[in-house]
């Protein structure tokens, strides 16, 4: 079985390595392809068009018609969360960002794909009160789709960073039910700790092993970093690690990789400017695995059932 996904609001491919990482490919029979994708973010193209070459950019989500789409089984997406952020001004639908998922319910209604599962920062479930989450779900349960969400944190997926972003799972046709997030979540929780084999990333072990903690350190021109449970958080701004004696130093572009759980340059080639921006919106892959591991046994149930 080809399970077809088309991505959007794709960044640099964080949804689309963390399925590929996944049991899909081995289990089941079933076999992910990624039918297209939209970005507009140019150096998020190049880095995008490097791992996953002739994969077709469908452009600006706004002027995605659906007829022009191939048919696909899942849609994916981290749609853009600014507007939703406790960072930014949390307009949510007041701001034209915010008014992007309903780009992603007009794709839905056109295609009907079985699966979503989108990605946005915790703050879209408290934003006005609860009404923009409670206006996202009645939405997508117009169209059909029985749906399922949780906060997950990076911090609990093998990376030491604390990130944590809800995730929504819809199922067309279906019905309420907790699946993917029963128990203790998508995936098996593991130590923070990571595999560092360059001299670079040794504060990342000095973090998780539980110093510095409880302190934040900003660097105006990069990513942000929180210093906290024994993880560090990387956000849309570059950071500094205090080392020791009150001297710190900025977060390497390996580093940054590997705190969202990609390969170590995935986003070489471009400026360091470039590629903390791009890695700091990007989705934590190890994340994406482990949700598609989870939708991978839930598809194999769904088959037997049909079957």
């Amino acid at each position: 079985m080809t399970l077809k996904i088309f991505s959007m609001f794709s960044g640099i491919g964080g949804f689309e390595l963390g399925i590929q990482n996944s049991t899909l490919k081995t289990r089941h029979h079933t076999k992910p392809e990624l039918v297209g994708y939209s970005e507009i973010d140019k150096y998020a193209i190049q880095i995008f068009e490097k791992h996953f070459e002739g994969v077709k950019n469908f452009g600006d989500a706004t002027q995605i018609r659906g007829d022009e789409l191939p048919d696909f089984d899942v849609l994916v997406g981290g749609f853009p969360c600014q507007a939703f952020s406790i960072a930014g001004k949390r307009e949510g639908f007041g701001d034209t960002r915010g008014t992007l998922f309903f780009d992603i319910a007009r794709i839905c209604a056109e295609k009907r794909p079985k699966y979503l599962v989108l990605e946005n920062v915790r703050g879209l479930l408290s934003h006005d009160e609860g009404k923009t989450f409670q206006t996202i779900l009645r939405v997508l349960a117009d169209l059909g789709y029985a749906v399922e969400w949780q906060v997950l944190n990076s911090k609990d997926f093998g990376v030491p960073q604390n990130r944590q972003r809800i995730f929504i799972v819809g199922y067309l046709g279906g019905f309420p039910r907790r699946i993917l997030f029963s128990n203790e979540g998508a995936g098996t929780k593991s130590d923070t700790d990571l595999t560092l084999q360059k001299e670079d990333c040794r504060l990342l072990k000095e973090l998780t092993q539980g110093k510095s903690q409880g302190e934040r350190v900003y660097d105006p021109s990069g990513l942000s970093v929180t210093l906290a449970s024994q993880a560090g958080g990387l956000g849309a701004k570059t950071g500094l690690y205090q080392v020791e004696n009150h001297r710190i130093r900025r977060l390497t572009p390996v580093e940054c990789e590997r705190l969202q759980g990609f390969p170590d340059g995935w986003t070489e080639g471009f400026s360091d400017t470039r590629r903390y921006k791009t890695l700091g919106n990007a989705v934590t892959t190890n994340v994406i695995t482990a949700l598609f591991n989870a939708l991978a046994e839930t598809i194999a149930l769904e088959e037997e059932i049909a079957a």
